[in-house]
């Protein structure tokens, strides 16, 4: 597997990226990478905001005003990426996670927080990689990659 360069940023009042959560977040990305058999260099923007911010920017590129637990927006096509030739790594596109939404539905689901940000990185960067649950059968098979994801990295419900 190639080397992953993560961009970690925070944007809204008060958010801070908690101890714990950047080797986490590493160590999610590196697993889909590994699990979808992806061997280049990859590149991946990483941003923890609040509520606010993610609502507002789900209204903004989705036309949807109202919060979200995480966005994803990625740069390629069909499998193509641009590279940065400066790292010759593929740039597969932005995270943009609530850590407010994050916490809410760890207490929600009975799970840890850590958990839940896990699920949130696992489930964005599929989405980097083209995967997408429009369609019930195309949900499925996302979510059960998910899972087992997850469960590879032995992050598990409890």
């Amino acid at each position: 597997m190639g080397k992953i360069y993560l961009q970690f940023s925070t944007e809204g009042e008060g958010v801070k990226i908690p101890v714990g959560v950047r080797p986490l977040i590493r160590k999610c990305c590196a697993a889909v990478l590994k699990k979808e058999g992806v061997v280049d260099n990859c590149e991946i923007s990483v941003t923890v905001v609040d509520n606010e911010t993610i609502r507002s920017l789900n209204s903004q590129t989705r036309g949807i005003d109202k919060e979200t637990d995480v966005l994803s927006f990625p740069l390629g096509e069909n499998g193509e990426y641009e590279v940065n030739y400066a790292t010759d790594a593929l740039l597969l596109g932005d995270i943009v996670i609530s850590l407010t939404k994050a916490v809410e539905q760890a207490q929600e689901y009975g799970h840890s927080v850590e958990r839940e940000i896990a699920f949130l990185t696992v489930h964005s960067m599929l989405h980097l990689l083209g995967y997408d649950h429009i369609e019930e059968n195309d949900r499925k098979i996302m979510r059960a990659r998910e899972e087992e994801i997850l469960n590879y990295m032995g992050i598990t419900r409890e």
